[in-house]
């Protein structure tokens, strides 16, 4: 199965990039049928407006229409043929514009008057309809029977030879059972219309290519800004491996001139002395001296602190109690050594742990507690050392404290922080996700190293085991 696997970067930028991607499609989704509402809206009202003008037109030419025939209707009888023919021949001269005239149905649906389509007199055009469907002939005898109205469909434009909207309106001459009418073309107005419905999709698909350019730098925006910050978090992290890699090297050569230090001074001195008392009871021996026992004897003693010499720098390296019994012995046996060498009063205080401390922690832990009797030894000039080491709800604590001059203001103590010292006990501690506080004043410095509850194992059945 295919699985997609982003890197760190990728992952970040997905995760600037996308929210903006969304409210950017979110906004511009609502802004373009907000608009597309608005526009409809005004263009509706615009279409009302001027179909409601041509309306008003169409019953003026009516009403003209009326005025001129008026005298002949109203004195006809409603069989007077030669009145009829006379109104006839008087609407079909009424033509205005290029397409405008007056047409006439008898309510059975015979043409009467047609000036533009004179082929439509005298035929019979009821259950006409237009290319739509839309009734025609039965609507407008219908509207003139029931007192007037308006009525729309397609029909033949004369100035233009094809099909196009008319609105038309008809009125009734009841006596002479006629539907008369006029109509005015309004394709110009759906030209308009459509010209303006084209105007406000051009807007928003202009807008929309605005909002995708202005998303399109964003993204450029965010992308190199992204790779800027990356290059520069490159770099300071290439300087920073570059600076702990120097720190493993000066730390390396700093313990292997204190281990050629301690073999130097000390191993290589008691081994040179325990060379000269067996070379000098050999030479007693040869010579029958009672004295070579005496040689052989400081030889063995001193042979005898050649080793104990060697387990200190061993137990320097790695105490094995460390491993063997747990953190506990092997901070009380540091604890007491440094007493011991130093001269300064100390106590060590524990309680048994609940829980077992990880290896990780273990070491780190008592590689802090060096670290800081290493720091007390050469700096502190304290008289008493203090060293606390417990388990809680939270984790477990050491805390070692001194009644020395401490560290001289804050400034000191980032610049002593810098150093192989503190700075190793800081990188230790945060290897394992804890806290390292130091508290300094001039009347002693407190250093407290906490780990999580995580590097705490569960016990072994019910048996309690130090840290």
């Amino acid at each position: 199965m295919f699985r997609l696997s982003l890197t760190y970067a990728q992952k970040l930028f997905l995760l600037a990039t996308l929210p903006l991607l969304l409210a950017v499609a979110a906004i511009a989704i609502v802004v373009t049928n907000q608009s597309r509402q608005l526009a409809e809206r005004e263009i509706q009202q615009l279409q009302t407006e001027l179909i409601a003008a041509k309306r008003e037109e169409l019953k003026n030419y009516l009403s003209l229409a009326r005025t001129a025939i008026i005298n002949i209707y109203g004195r006809a009888a409603p069989d007077d043929e030669e009145a009829k023919l006379e109104v006839t021949r008087i609407l079909s001269s009424m033509l205005y514009g290029q397409d405008g005239f007056f047409y006439v149905f008898d309510y059975e649906g015979n043409n009467l008057v047609a000036p533009r389509q004179t082929n439509l007199i005298g035929r019979n055009w009821a259950g006409l309809e237009d290319v739509n469907g839309i009734q025609i002939t039965d609507v407008l005898i219908e509207q003139a029977r029931t007192g007037g109205g308006y009525h729309a469909f397609d029909w033949f434009k004369p100035s233009t030879r094809e099909t196009a909207r008319v609105v038309t309106y008809t009125i009734g001459l009841q006596d002479w059972r006629w539907a008369i009418g006029t109509g005015i073309f309004i394709d110009d107005i759906l030209a308009t219309v459509a010209a303006s419905r084209a105007e406000v999709e051009e807007r928003v698909r202009q807008t929309f290519y605005y909002i995708i350019a202005i998303t399109i730098g964003a993204l450029l925006l965010v992308f190199l800004s992204g790779l800027m910050l990356n290059v520069r978090e490159r770099r300071l992290a290439d300087a920073k491996l570059k600076a702990l890699t120097q720190r493993i090297f000066d730390t390396q050569e700093e313990e292997r001139g204190r281990v050629a230090r301690e073999l130097h001074d000390s191993i290589s001195q008691i081994l040179v002395s325990v060379r000269y008392a067996l070379d000098l009871a050999r030479r007693r021996i040869a010579k029958g001296d009672a004295r070579a026992s005496d040689s052989l004897d400081k030889g063995f003693e001193t042979l005898s602190e050649a080793i104990v010499e060697v387990r200190r720098i061993s137990r320097d390296l790695r105490p094995g109690v460390l491993d063997d019994l747990g953190l506990g012995p092997a901070l009380k046996a540091l604890i007491e050594d440094f007493s011991e060498r130093t001269g300064i009063e100390t106590s060590f205080e524990t309680v048994v742990f609940r829980n077992r401390l990880d290896q990780d922690a273990k070491i780190a832990l008592y590689r802090i507690a060096q670290e800081a009797l290493t720091n007390i030894e050469r700096h502190a000039e304290a008289r008493r050392v203090t060293l606390d080491l417990r388990g809680h709800k939270d984790g477990a604590t050491l805390r070692i404290s001194d009644d020395g001059c401490g560290l001289e203001d804050a400034s000191a103590a980032r610049q002593e922080r810098s150093g192989l010292g503190l700075r190793n006990m800081q990188e230790r501690i945060e290897q394992l996700d804890g806290t390292l506080r130091i508290l300094s004043s001039k009347t002693g410095t407190v250093i407290e190293a906490q780990v999580p509850l995580s590097h705490l194992l569960p016990p072994e059945g019910k048996t309690r085991v130090s840290a």
